[in-house]
């Protein structure tokens, strides 16, 4: 009876151990990359905050033009280079990845 349970307890030690310890770490490192979804979805809310930022740019334009006293609130402007070099450098990620699938 001891010769079986010390059977059990090296096979756990030399092969159950080992195998959960290399599960977890494929899993993990697996979950740590960004799936096809959620760079669907990224993209997505990409497109959503453009539409957004000019949705705001014009209502901006409106206000303006009907109050001359009215300064926009402070925030990312559309032609300013330094808020836009991320946005192109996104824009050309997004343009190679379509590219690559076609």
């Amino acid at each position: 009876m001891e010769e079986v349970l010390a059977i059990m307890v090296v096979g756990m030690l030399f092969i159950g151990l080992p195998w959960m310890i290399l599960h977890y770490v494929t899993k993990w490192k697996t979950s740590a990359t960004i799936t096809s979804d959620d760079e669907v979805l990224l993209e997505e809310l990409y497109n959503l905050a453009k539409r957004l930022d000019e949705r705001m740019d014009t209502v901006e334009r409106l206000v303006a033009s009907d109050d001359p006293s009215f300064t926009p609130v402070k925030r990312l402007l559309a032609n300013q280079e330094t808020d836009n070099q991320q946005l192109r450098e996104l824009e050309q990620m997004l343009a190679e990845k379509k590219g690559a699938k076609s």
